[in-house]
C-alpha cells in the first residue's frame, strides 16, 4: 500500500490505514523522545518549518515547535508577525513563506478551508493546525493516540463527547476519526450547542448521564464565557448543572472509562477538580503525546510516497 500525503489537512479525507499509520509512527517518535531525551534527532535536518498562526494558541504553536526541533529542523515562528495584520493575503503571505525556502508550514486560520486554500499556492507541505469551526486533525490525532495507548481498539468502543460541540474543531475532527475507526460514538451538550449535520453514526443525548452510560472514553470539552453573551447559553450556572463532569456522573460509566479534555480546562465548569486529577483521567498524557504526534506528522509529510505496512 502506498502512504501519498503531501499536506496533512483533515482527518475527514483520510483513510483507517493512514490514521493507523500515523498512530503507529507517533508511537515510534514517543519512543525516541523516552529514550533520547537530550538528543535530537536528524530526521529533518536541513529542512524549515514556518509556524503561520492567525489565532493566538501557545500550547500548540510550541508543541509543533519542539516537534520540528527535535526533528533537527529549523523554525521559523511567524505568529507574532505584524503582516498577518495589514492586511497581505493568505495567498500572498504564503508565497513569500514558500519562497524563503520552507519546507512545512503549520497554519491556524479563523476562516474554515484556510489551508486548504493555501495548499494551491505553496511547493511547502501544509500542515492544518486548526481551522475555523472545521477541523483541528492534529490535535484529534493526540487524542486517538492516548485512546489506543489506554484500550488498545477502537473498534466498538463507546466514546461520549460533552459540550460545546457547534464551535469545537476537535470534536469535529474525534467525531469523523473515531466513527471512521469503528467507535460508537455519543454527543451530549445544549441544544443550542449541537450542530445538525454530525451525520448518521453520531447518537445525540441531550442528558448527560445518558450519554455516559457504559462509556469506554469521556472527553469533555472547553465551554466559553462567549456563548453566554450570544444567548446560546442561559448560563455557566446552569451548564454546569446540566454538563460538568463530577465524579457522581462519572459513576455510570464503565470503571476503567478514561477521561480526555483537549484544552484549556476551565476546572470546576466542564470537569471538575476531583475528576480531573483522578486515577481515570488520562489528560497529562494528551499533553505529553502532542509532540510525538506532530513529529510523526512531520516524518510522514517528509516521505510522501513511502511504501508501507499496516
Amino acid at each position: 500500500m502506498l502512504l501519498n500525503i503531501k499536506h496533512f489537512l483533515d482527518l475527514k479525507s483520510l483513510s483507517c490505514d493512514e490514521i493507523h499509520y500515523i498512530l503507529n509512527s507517533a508511537q515510534k517518535m514517543k519512543y525516541t523522545i523516552e529514550s533520547n531525551k537530550f538528543t535530537t534527532t536528524p530526521l529533518l535536518k536541513g529542512k524549515t518549518v514556518a509556524t503561520l498562526y492567525y489565532e493566538e494558541q501557545s500550547r500548540s504553536r510550541l508543541s509543533f515547535e519542539l516537534a520540528a526541533q527535535n526533528l533537527n529542523a529549523k523554525v521559523i515562528n511567524l505568529t507574532t508577525s505584524k503582516e498577518l495584520y495589514r492586511g497581505e493575503s493568505l495567498k500572498d503571505l504564503g508565497r513569500s513563506v514558500d519562497q524563503i525556502g520552507a519546507d512545512f508550514i503549520v497554519i491556524r486560520h479563523p476562516l474554515s478551508g484556510g489551508p486548504h486554500y493555501l495548499t494551491k499556492y505553496v511547493n511547502a507541505s501544509v500542515i492544518n493546525a486548526g481551522d475555523g469551526r472545521n477541523e483541528n486533525p492534529s490535535q484529534s490525532l493526540v487524542d486517538l493516540l492516548s485512546i489506543y495507548e489506554i484500550k488498545n481498539k477502537f473498534k466498538g468502543l463507546k466514546v461520549a463527547i460533552i459540550g460545546d460541540i457547534m464551535h469545537n474543531r476537535v470534536a469535529r475532527s474525534n467525531i469523523w476519526g473515531l466513527t471512521k475507526l469503528g467507535a460508537k460514538v455519543r454527543i451530549a451538550g445544549p441544544p443550542t450547542l449541537i450542530p445538525s449535520n454530525l451525520g448518521d453514526n453520531v447518537e445525540v443525548h441531550n442528558n448527560t448521564t445518558e450519554a455516559i452510560i457504559d462509556a469506554d472514553v469521556i472527553m469533555t470539552l472547553k465551554i466559553q464565557n462567549e456563548r453566554q453573551e450570544d444567548n446560546l447559553l442561559p448560563s455557566i450556572n446552569e451548564y454546569m448543572r446540566l454538563f460538568k463532569l463530577d465524579v457522581n456522573r462519572l459513576q455510570y460509566a464503565k470503571k476503567d472509562v478514561i477521561v480526555m479534555h483537549p484544552g484549556p480546562i476551565n476546572r470546576g465548569i466542564e470537569i471538575s477538580s476531583e475528576v480531573i486529577d483522578g486515577d481515570n483521567s488520562i489528560i497529562n498524557r494528551q499533553q505529553i503525546n502532542g509532540v510525538a504526534v506532530r513529529m510523526a506528522l512531520f516524518h510522514v509529510l517528509s516521505k510522501c510516497g513511502v511504501n508501507f505496512n499496516v
